[in-house]
């Protein structure tokens, strides 16, 4: 999305609640994310330069870490409904599921979502995305905790919801084998290159 300057104007938003996956296709590029919940409209500023950088380093480990058949991809649509629709930070899909360059994944698309937690998303990626993501099915979800220096909170789905998350502190080494191996120390996802 572009970046846009301060306004005192304000947007209008074509359709009405409950908002569907259509009407959001007709929104403004405005520089928000825009997202839906059961129809209610979920708006996020920009992320913060933390959070950018935690998406981008994690998402080069996973790169180099990723056999040929997954892919790590950066904020994509997720369809899960007419009226749900997220854009994880960051999944993992199958390259099967990229044969065609396709405007939105299904949550059957996704072996992983990752979200880092910014000031103004942090009740959502805590609660709210934990158990939307469990119930999409996806098998697991990473929440990088910037203000923990950054820590790694791992939730694998047992069932209809995820067992209690795996907490990887800054400064240890996690070894994780979902979606597939990858070893990283989630304190450098925000350090100071040099």
């Amino acid at each position: 999305m572009a970046t846009t300057e301060p306004t005192t104007r304000r947007t209008v938003l074509p359709g009405e609640p409950p908002f569907t996956v259509d009407d959001l296709l007709k929104f403004p590029d405005d520089g928000n994310r825009y997202e839906l919940f059961n129809g209610s409209l979920l708006v996020s500023p920009a992320p913060t330069s933390f959070h950018q950088l935690a998406i981008i380093r994690l998402g080069r480990i996973l790169e180099d870490a990723a056999p040929p058949e997954m892919q790590p991809l950066p904020t994509v649509n997720l369809r899960v409904s007419d009226k749900d629709f997220y854009i994880p930070d960051l999944v993992v899909v199958s390259a099967e599921s990229m044969e065609d360059d396709k405007l939105m994944f299904v949550p059957g698309d996704l072996l992983l979502a990752v979200e880092a937690v910014s000031p103004s998303t942090q009740a959502r990626d805590r609660g709210f995305k934990t158990e939307a993501y469990a119930a999409a099915g996806i098998p697991v979800y990473w929440r990088i905790e910037l203000s923990e220096g950054p820590a790694l909170y791992v939730y694998r789905l047992d069932g209809d919801a995820y067992e209690p998350p795996v907490v990887h502190k800054p400064g240890e080494l996690a070894t994780l084998s979902t979606p597939f191996e990858v070893s990283f120390d989630p304190g450098e996802l925000v350090k100071r290159r040099g």
